[in-house]
């Protein structure tokens, strides 16, 4: 793999600037995973000091799946109305409430600490901070619910 893919791929896998995703491929001589799993410990501290900040924004999102039998409401909280608008943040949203979508969760600490359905190795909270790495202020799901009508 050229080195212009594994930044890419690190990229689209930690929400890492180029330069940071280059330096850390340098760092560890291409190993894709070991930079990775770096990568993400430095998006868990930046996620840890930003913890005291208080998130007032947000959105509430809606995603209805399965031909209109399964749907979800969350409110995704970040700290200002700028964030909220982004591509990002509302990616992140879509994708928490699809993951809600898919089993049954009892609160937001259990979906936060679940394998999240799309990259088993990460979990909901893993890819929250992902987000909050790119954009640079708290995010925390704040509540949720899940509808479905049996068949």
């Amino acid at each position: 793999m050229k080195d212009i893919q594994k930044i890419k791929e690190l990229r689209d896998d930690t929400g890492a600037g180029v330069m940071e995703a280059k330096e850390m491929l340098e760092k560890h001589d291409g190993d894709i995973k070991i930079a990775k799993e770096e990568l993400m410990k430095k998006a868990s501290a930046k996620a840890a000091k930003k913890a005291d900040r208080v998130a007032g924004d947000g959105l509430v999102y809606s995603y209805i799946h399965n031909k209109g039998k399964v749907g979800s409401m969350l409110l995704m909280a970040c700290e200002t109305d700028f964030v909220a608008k982004t591509d990002d943040f509302q990616k992140l949203c879509k994708e928490i409430a699809m993951q809600i979508c898919t089993d049954e969760y009892k609160d937001v600490d259990e979906i936060l600490k679940s394998p999240y359905m799309r990259d088993e190795s990460k979990t909901i909270q893993d890819l929250i901070n992902e987000t909050l790495a790119k954009v640079g202020e708290k995010i925390e799901l704040k509540k949720f619910i899940k509808y479905t009508i049996s068949d």
